[in-house]
């Protein structure tokens, strides 16, 4: 890796969001350690992968403090599984809260002592943080990230670090498709498509940039009018 480079952590790379997060900031000039169950494939200089299971959180604590100073972290990794009441499975509900909620606070937890100050924490979260029919466990563990977000802001606004959520509408990743949400499938937006990965990634790349560091404590919606 390039030293001179700003680091950021990235999970969820394999794939959809994260992986367009990784891209997008290897281009603008970081290095970058994702974090994944699978392998990238990301074929960078600045780029280092690190094999775990998000879901594993006292591995994902081990390796957020191993990583040393960073400049940013964003927690993209997910997983969506949707019924309505009267058909919720909690182990479901339990799944989602841990990679979701959990392992952001594992991840951000461990890395923040270290983190520079003017840092950046974004975590991607979704439209559906105010509620939406058949996705009440879903919904449940984003809206979480809002009110952890907020109070992580608060807490580190002394040391300019940020901590933003940005929230999604239907985005066009392996998700949109994912078996678990058959009962709840995707609505085209009132832009008549579905959001591409690498917009969300933009957005990202503003909020972890140089015009994004007044930004802070904010859920930013991205639904290509859904929320119309």
């Amino acid at each position: 890796m390039t030293g001179d480079a700003k680091r950021a952590v990235v999970t969820g790379v394999s794939s959809g969001i994260g992986a367009a997060t990784a891209r997008r900031l290897l281009g603008d000039g970081w290095a970058v350690t994702g974090f994944s169950r699978r392998d990238p494939g990301i074929d960078d200089g600045r780029f280092s992968w690190t094999a775990v299971d998000l879901g594993d959180l006292e591995a994902l604590s081990e390796h957020a403090t191993a990583v040393g100073p960073v400049d940013a972290v964003v927690h993209a990794a997910g997983l969506q599984s949707s019924a309505p009441l009267g058909k919720l499975q909690v182990d479901d509900g339990l799944a989602m809260w841990r990679i979701h909620v959990a392992a952001a606070e594992v991840l951000v937890n461990g890395l923040v002592p270290s983190m520079r100050d003017g840092g950046r924490v974004v975590l991607v979260g979704s439209r559906t943080m105010s509620g939406a029919a058949g996705k009440s466990q879903y919904a449940a563990t984003k809206s979480a990230l809002v009110g952890m977000s907020r109070s992580w802001a608060a807490e580190l606004v002394d040391r300019a670090i940020t901590v933003n959520v940005v929230a999604p509408g239907p985005t066009d990743t392996p998700m949109l498709s994912d078996p678990a949400r058959t009962s709840t499938p995707p609505k085209l937006p009132p832009l008549g498509r579905f959001i591409a990965p690498e917009e969300v990634a933009g957005l990202i790349g503003f909020l972890v940039g140089p015009l994004g560091g007044s930004i802070t404590g904010q859920a930013i919606v991205q639904c290509a009018g859904a929320s119309l």
